[in-house]
């Protein structure tokens, strides 16, 4: 059955230490939405809401900046029902060094990391540390924004999972290949021998372990985002700066 919740008002800040506690997250909507109610959740009110859920992960590798502008993107994609996989949200934080993990994959219906690793970014983009992205073809810079996952295929690097992307700033993820593969070149061993994780042509490249699993799991429409503090990207996506009150629909 789906469920819609719309954001609340502001009113609901007083009330973060009464359900903060609640450790199912239809509790924590029935709770902040006065139950069976339909109540609509404001942009002010948003904050509140998005701590609540980031508390309720509990992964503080995670940069709450990045998980809240991601959540943000995902409901409104859920709004409009173009998540035919909503039970994942992948948030990929490219202001974090290469050499740390910065691949995360939110369970929607739980609030619970499943997963973390490390992710690479593309060669052009920089080397450490990612601060350059584009959407042009050849550019071998990562793209920035919302994705959607969509299918699986054999190519040259085995297993892989084709991108969508959403927005101005990823568009042409099509046209540029950019999708989810292993590569060699992500791994601790790599970067002990190189001082630095590998890098690829943009795609968001994974370790061998457990690459299939995590493909499968995010596959066939769920939600990517790609995230840095980039001001030209962050006042510009739609996904971000929506004017109208958000409406979250969880399956």
């Amino acid at each position: 059955m789906r469920v819609k919740f719309l954001l609340f008002a502001i009113s609901s800040l007083l009330m973060f230490p009464m359900y903060a506690w609640v450790s199912n997250p239809y509790e924590i909507y029935n709770t902040i939405t006065n139950r069976n109610e339909e109540n609509v959740l404001n942009e002010d009110s948003f904050y509140s809401y998005s701590s609540t859920v980031y508390e309720k992960i509990n992964e503080k590798e995670l940069d709450f900046d990045a998980f809240k502008y991601a959540l943000k993107g995902y409901l409104n994609l859920q709004n409009d029902n173009d998540l035919s996989n909503s039970k994942y949200l992948t948030i990929i934080d490219m202001s974090v060094s290469a050499n740390d993990e910065r691949f995360f994959i939110i369970n929607m219906e739980t609030f619970e990391l499943e997963h973390k690793s490390l992710v690479a970014h593309g060669r052009n983009s920089g080397s450490e540390t990612a601060t350059k992205f584009s959407n042009i073809v050849n550019s071998h810079q990562s793209s920035l924004g919302f994705y959607k996952t969509a299918e699986t295929y054999i190519g040259k690097h085995g297993f892989s999972l084709r991108l969508d992307g959403l927005e101005f700033s990823n568009s042409n993820a099509r046209d540029r290949a950019i999708v989810i593969h292993q590569a060699d070149y992500v791994s601790y061993d790599y970067i002990k021998r190189n001082g630095r994780l590998g890098r690829s042509y943009g795609c968001p490249s994974l370790p061998e372990e457990d690459y299939k699993t995590i493909i499968n799991k995010i596959k066939e429409g769920s939600c990517l985002f790609i995230y840095y503090p980039k001001s030209s990207y962050l006042e510009k996506s739609k996904l971000l700066n929506t004017t109208t009150d958000l409406v979250a629909s969880i399956d």
